[in-house]
């Protein structure tokens, strides 16, 4: 079985890894219980990540404001 690293792992789920090295994680995801198993982990992490972004807000135009007209205005 073929060692993958973290790297070349992230570049096959976001569907930027080079033709040769996609066809080389998908035959070997076919034949190996351990990176199938490391596979779903990434896989979880990415979705509780992009489910956290989604939660996460961004601050309100008047926090915005009074924080540049502090640092405009300095305290006062």
């Amino acid at each position: 079985m073929e060692k993958f690293t973290e790297e070349q792992l992230m570049l096959f789920l976001h569907g930027e890894a080079s033709p040769i090295l996609q066809l080389a994680i998908e035959q070997t995801l076919k034949e190996d219980p351990e990176l199938r198993k490391e596979m779903d982990m990434f896989r979880r992490g990415m979705k509780q990540l992009s489910e956290l972004k989604k939660k996460s807000r961004s601050p309100g135009q008047a926090s915005i404001d009074a924080i540049l007209k502090y640092a405009k205005d300095g305290k006062k």
